[in-house]
């Protein structure tokens, strides 16, 4: 388990199984391990690691989340579980957990691909140009663009210059209010 934290979730039903595996890994920076089916009653553990807080919160979250779904049975947060506790935890009948020598042998696979692929990619010998072709010259006739013939139209606008208004003769109020003025 190289002393990662282990949480477990149980449910019952595994769709509520599957709804707290998925709040689980969303909510925390911990890694899925699988779920196991019990006999009997749709009991599903689902089972995360991860570093004591992250399990805390991942484990938490998704008993939220499977209550809101189904049923939640219990929750569990062992902090630095034994080094035996590893063979119960990861068995044969953990689904979604991969054998230690399906996974050493896929390793070595991909391992060896990537060799194959690093060794393909050598770059092959470029010959340099002495010499360069010559291309045949084709000659081209001079072509000058026509220019469309434009009427030269006199256009004028027609502008109307308007007059000034005529001073409009005071009213007389205004010249009545004016003449007090000046007696003042």
């Amino acid at each position: 388990m190289l002393q990662e934290s282990l949480g477990l979730i149980e449910t019952i039903g595994l769709t509520a199984a599957v709804a707290a595996a998925d709040a689980a890994v969303k909510s925390a920076n911990v890694t899925l391990v699988g779920y196991e089916l019990a006999n009997g009653d749709g009991m599903t553990v689902v089972k995360v690691r991860g570093d004591v807080g992250a399990v805390k919160a991942a484990v938490s979250a998704a008993a939220a989340e499977a209550g809101r779904v189904g049923t939640v049975v219990s929750t569990s947060v062992i902090a630095r579980p034994a080094n035996g506790l590893g063979k119960i935890v990861e068995s044969g009948a953990t689904v979604g957990l991969e054998p230690p020598a399906a996974a050493v042998a896929a390793a070595e696979v991909s391992l060896a691909v990537e060799d194959v692929v690093a060794d393909d990619l050598s770059p092959e010998p470029v010959t340099p140009v002495t010499e360069a072709a010559e291309a045949p010259v084709e000659e081209v006739a001079s072509v000058e663009p026509e220019v469309p013939a434009v009427a030269e139209a006199s256009v004028e606008p027609d502008i109307e210059v308007a007059a000034e208004p005529a001073p409009q003769a005071a009213s007389h109020a205004q010249s009545r209010a004016d003449r007090r003025h000046r007696r003042r």
